[in-house]
């Protein structure tokens, strides 16, 4: 006899409705509100096509979120869900009955689909459970007269041929049904392409965009209009905007001054922007500063990753309000050694009640900028993550800051360079050398404080390509072990 528990009768009743193909194409007037949910659910995962076009032209509830149940690799299921909605355009409901509203497609789970899962799945909860609750469930959206659609998109010169099929059908459709595209990710799309798709998805609606191309900065200008429209803008990634050498693509200094003064022009446009990457944006030298200058709200994160700046661009660092309430600041791969480091000093005296995060790795820097920057790192009492990986310091100046840390009581995870008296005169890892030392720095700082997650790295090693880190324990790279 088998140990498995019978079905419930609610059960039994759902997989009765889900076989039976007929029955579950009846009128959703007739399937309780409980049961829907979970209808649509096995639709999607059995691929059946005609219920799911049937259920979508009969949604009884304002808002779908199909994003977690669609698979964007299954033409024909896609095919199904799009041709439920042109027959909902067409469909007439009785006067007060809940309308479609929302179609949502950004691939996130929703608390819609708890609702008679499994999990509470129990013949007593088909007594409780209404269409209230189901109601209750859904977020609030105000009234609106055409359907709404919402998409994360991803855009490339080689589209999947679902992607496709969904952007032609998009722009058949741009004047019946309101297309919102709320995150986007723009790889080398041609400019006819951009152009559609901003055509039918408005940039107004955009909060997060990455734009990983290697445009020339002249057609990065002429993008420059769709990233002003995009006002609502709280993210935005820029890699890696290569500098084109190619002669034929040269443009004179004058135009070049043009294009760039119209790319950062936009930035004063956005009215909620928080988080900036820039990742090799060759453009940003000697322009940091004024792009941070017209910056209309505080920054959360600011990422400069493998970038060349000035003086001047660091020197606007401790004078930019916009900085003061940083959480995350990231300088990586951006070469340090010789600029006057105080500015980020001041930067940093500023953030000491707000900065959680803090990344110089691939820096370049030496002791004497590690003292300048000393006295505020031992005030970041908010710290739970530091970075200094592939810096040069020094033993005597590694000691001197984690002597300097004992503030730093919400640290999680620590990551330093070994100190350079671990090397030997050809710049080759000595492995005794490496051992006791790291060591000694970590009894160092466990005099002060006890570290959650710590390490002390190596540079790569140039014969077999990989690091020596000090933790737990020694994890040698291939060549010392």
């Amino acid at each position: 006899m088998s140990g498995q528990t019978p079905p419930t009768l609610q059960k039994r009743a759902r997989q009765t409705q889900l076989r039976d193909e007929a029955l579950a194409i009846s009128p959703l007037e007739n399937v309780p509100a409980v049961y829907i949910p979970w209808l649509f659910q096995e639709a999607f995962a059995g691929r059946h096509n005609s219920l799911i076009k049937t259920m979508v032209a009969a949604w009884p509830f304002q808002y779908l979120p199909v994003g977690s149940l669609i698979n964007m690799h299954n033409l024909e299921t896609l095919q199904a869900l799009l041709d439920g909605v042109d027959r909902r355009l067409t469909r007439k409901f009785p006067p007060g009955r809940p309308k479609l509203q929302v179609l949502d497609m950004r691939n996130v789970h929703h608390v819609f689909w708890n609702i008679g899962s499994d999990a509470n799945d129990s013949d007593s909860d088909a007594e409780t459970l209404d269409e209230k609750q189901v109601v209750k469930a859904l977020p609030r959206y105000a009234l609106r007269q055409r359907l709404k659609i919402i998409v994360d998109l991803s855009i490339s010169s080689q589209l999947n041929e679902e992607k496709a099929y969904f952007l032609n059908w998009a722009k058949q459709r741009k004047g019946s049904i309101n297309f919102c595209c709320t995150k986007m990710k723009i790889w080398d799309a041609p400019d006819k392409v951009i152009r559609e798709i901003m055509n039918v998805f408005h940039p107004e609606h955009i909060t997060e965009l990455e734009l990983y191309t290697d445009w020339t900065l002249l057609r990065l200008a002429h993008f420059a209009p769709y990233f002003g429209q995009m006002k609502n803008l709280e993210k935005v990634f820029l890699a890696p905007l290569h500098k084109n050498t190619s002669p034929i693509m040269n443009i004179t200094g004058a135009s070049k001054v043009k294009c760039i003064k119209k790319i950062i022009s936009q930035f004063s446009k956005f009215n909620c922007l928080q988080h900036v990457f820039m990742k090799r944006v060759h453009f940003l030298r000697d322009h940091l500063h004024q792009i941070l200058g017209c910056l209309r709200t505080p920054l959360q994160t600011l990422s400069i990753t493998h970038c060349l700046i000035s003086q001047t661009d660091l020197d606007s660092f401790s004078c930019c309000h916009n900085l003061f309430k940083l959480k995350n600041l990231e300088i990586r791969g951006v070469t340090l050694f010789a600029l006057d480091l105080m500015p980020l000093r001041g930067l940093l005296g500023k953030l000491a009640g707000t900065l959680k995060s803090l990344d110089f790795q691939w820096c370049s820097m030496k002791d004497s900028q590690l003292i300048v920057l000393l006295p505020a790192l031992s005030q970041c009492s908010q710290l739970n993550q530091i970075n200094f990986y592939s810096n040069d310091f020094s033993m005597a100046i590694l000691k001197d800051l984690l002597q300097h840390t004992a503030t730093w009581s919400k640290m999680n995870v620590e990551q330093y360079p070994v100190p350079l008296e671990c090397y030997d005169a050809l710049g080759h890892v000595s492995r005794e050398r490496f051992v006791e030392l790291c060591q000694e720095l970590m009894d160092t700082l466990r005099a002060k404080r006890e570290p959650k997650s710590i390490s002390f790295a190596t540079n790569v090693c140039q014969n077999c390509g990989k690091t020596c880190v000090y933790g737990q324990g020694a994890r040698l790279c291939s060549c010392l072990q």
